[in-house]
């Protein structure tokens, strides 16, 4: 069953809660809604109540303007306070980026888990003006063009690669995605670990695998650094992704540690 809470500017926010446990909110990332990352909810919903939402713009929630990382975080916010309960959050990829975010400003978190936020270092960083380039695209309903620069500017794929997407089904749906880009590129900001990680007092644990490509691996280091305490694993899996029976018993074990 769909639910829906009303973020601070009355924007609505579907959620879907499944299984029984303690509540994990998971924070999709980029050219995701809520059913995004099927094969991870599932393996948590067998030990945990496994809460996906629509980030706004997406799937069945609103999208109040004007758009602010801010009112993301405030969405976040409403999703948690929704649960009589502590809540632990479990963000991927650029949704591990606005879940550090919103720790740092304080949302109420039992435990935080993030997978491969995309930061980089100073050799390896986003092309400078790229979110400005990609609300240009999307604004001028060049919605293809928009994609192709997320996945060669962002994700770091060669344009053969981007080629061979466009004829695929997927395609389509990543388009519909197109709008939202823009606000997966403000919530990562310059590229650079945000210096607000530093207050974090939420306990952490940053995830990458170790078939990603060498910055991811240096983000995941460079975050847990950032942030007080904040403990770092690599698990076997492939390029930006690990099996969730592999990721899983490692999110649990952390999620159940007692300290």
């Amino acid at each position: 069953m769909i639910d829906t809470v009303r973020s601070t500017d009355g924007t609505p926010i579907a959620f879907e809660r499944r299984g029984e446990g303690p509540v994990v909110v998971i924070v999709a990332g980029a050219a995701n809604d809520r059913h995004g990352d099927e094969p991870l909810v599932a393996e948590l919903a067998a030990e945990f109540s496994a809460v996906t939402y629509d980030r706004r713009g997406r799937g069945d929630s609103g999208d109040t303007a004007p758009y602010s990382v801010e009112r993301e975080i405030e969405d976040l916010a409403a999703v948690v306070a929704a649960f009589d309960e502590p809540v632990i959050v479990h963000g991927i990829s650029s949704g591990g980026a606005l879940a550090l975010l919103a720790a740092a400003a304080g949302v109420p978190m039992a435990r935080l888990s993030v997978f491969e936020s995309p930061y980089r270092g100073e050799t390896e960083e986003v092309a400078e003006g790229y979110a400005d380039e990609m609300r240009e695209l999307v604004a001028a309903d060049r919605w293809d063009d928009a994609v192709a620069l997320f996945m060669m500017s962002a994700v770091g794929s060669p344009a053969e690669a981007v080629a061979e997407a466009k004829a695929t089904p997927m395609w389509a749906e990543l388009r519909s995605f197109a709008p939202t880009l823009v606000y997966d590129a403000l919530v990562i900001g310059d590229s650079k670990v945000p210096g607000e990680l530093s207050s974090i007092t939420t306990p952490v644990l940053v995830v990458n695998s170790n078939g990603s490509t060498d910055w991811l691996k240096a983000a995941a280091l460079a975050t847990a650094k950032a942030i007080p305490g904040a403990r770092q694993v690599e698990l076997d899996g492939e390029f930006h992704s690990v099996p969730p029976e592999r990721l899983v018993p490692e999110l649990s074990t952390f999620y159940r540690d007692p300290r």
